[in-house]
């Protein structure tokens, strides 16, 4: 039996039980569309939040008040902590040599109106540093001037929405922003970020971090963020910030350090867990659609007893035989699999009409994966028909039984 023959006796099989091989295409696609559909969220998700904090840039270290071992837990986001960071803290930091910027962080909520209109938003108090940290663009205007870091200037920066609802039909440039009490004058409009890492400089009014410190009451800063002057110097900055910090604090280490490129590793490391995780209970669907095939196949087996017996009296042997019945395993295999990827591909097209902003892909090795998992499930699965079909003894074959 020839190579033509054994794929010419397969398609033939297939083409004369329909419903068998349609049932065996329907199972096969649904688990691969499952496969790809979840492995395509799981990547997204893992692409996206690791450029979100790529997009911070490749030096950034965030330097938080409290420590876990001080606070019995994670550092707080409000609340008390063993000791405030100050400015004098972050103007310490300034003459370290692996350090490019510092911008010192006081965020607070307050309401901001204009002209009879009146929003709550978040306000941050920072230095002309924080446009390089954070890696913010303008839209009109200028940015916090560069000046001490204890001088209160009574100007600020606001983003796209802030402008959008306070000063919708007029320019903002040069007209005063009334936070809680005091008025700041507007100096410059962020350009369209969005949102990044949680915060959405859209609804952002940005001011000096002493006006923010007299606005809000309080002397302690929220964050200290800091740009090292390359990767290398990075590690270097963290233990010279370490020893900066703990001379200052009364020989209390009593900070956390988180540098970027550690967050990056970790949120890699565990979204990539997790969409394996997703994958593998997605593929368990193909599981149950190989052993769909193994039932049906047996049932063929059954009930083409007459043609192996035929096959076998003309000749063709066990091996022959065995390459018969996987290769029609295959073929429905194969097909499941091109229809799955198919069903997959216009799922994750619908997904992204709905979600425009989440960039969902298909890596390019999970469409291969897809493809060979179906295969090898639809091969693995039918074995046990094909060695039973070529056990089968010539003449009881013939007599059907």
């Amino acid at each position: 039996m020839l190579v033509t023959d054994t794929f010419y006796h397969a398609l033939i099989a297939v083409k004369s039980r329909p419903l068998r091989a349609l049932l065996i295409i329907l199972a096969m696609s649904i688990g691969v569309a499952s496969v790809t559909v979840l492995t395509a969220l799981g990547e997204s998700a893992r692409s996206y939040i690791v450029h979100e904090f790529e997009a911070l840039g490749t030096h950034l270290v965030i330097v938080l008040p409290g420590r876990n071992e001080t606070t019995g837990g994670h550092p707080p986001l409000f609340g008390e902590t063993p000791r405030d960071l100050t400015l004098d803290d972050a103007g310490a930091l300034a003459g370290s040599p692996y350090i490019a910027a510092i911008a010192p962080l006081t965020i607070g909520s307050a309401p901001v109106s204009t002209r009879g209109l009146e929003r709550e938003t978040n306000i941050f108090g920072s230095t002309h540093a924080l446009k390089r940290v954070r890696h913010l663009s303008m839209s009109q205007g200028s940015f916090l001037p560069e000046m001490e870091v204890d001088q209160a200037l009574s100007v600020c920066v606001i983003g796209q929405t802030i402008r959008e609802q306070l000063f919708a039909n007029q320019p903002a440039l040069g007209q005063w922003l009334r936070i809680n009490d005091r008025r700041f004058r507007v100096i410059g409009v962020l350009a369209s970020k969005g949102q990044s890492i949680g915060v959405d400089f859209d609804e952002m009014v940005i001011i000096p971090v002493a006006s923010a410190q007299a606005l809000f009451d309080t002397r302690s800063l929220f964050r200290i963020l800091v740009e090292t002057k390359s990767e290398q110097a990075m590690h270097k900055a963290v233990e010279q910030i370490k020893s900066l910090i703990k001379a200052r604090h009364e020989g209390e280490e009593d900070i956390t350090i988180i540098t970027q490129d550690s967050v990056v590793g970790t949120f890699d490391k565990i979204l990539t867990a997790l969409t394996l995780t997703v994958s593998s209970i997605a593929a368990i669907s193909l599981a149950v659609a190989g052993i769909l095939v193994m039932n049906v196949m047996l049932v063929s087996v059954t009930q083409r007893t007459a043609e192996i017996g035929l096959l076998k009296a003309l000749g063709a042997t066990r091996r022959q035989l065995h390459w018969l019945f996987l290769t029609e395993a295959a073929m429905l295999s194969v097909a499941g699999a091109v229809l799955g990827l198919i069903v997959g591909q216009l799922t994750l097209a619908t997904l992204r009409i709905v979600y425009p902003a989440f960039p969902l892909e298909l890596p390019v090795w999970a469409l291969f994966a897809a493809l060979l998992v179906a295969l090898f499930t639809g091969l693995v699965f039918g074995v046990l028909p094909a060695r039973k079909a070529s056990r089968l003894k010539p003449v009881a074959a013939l007599a059907k039984r």
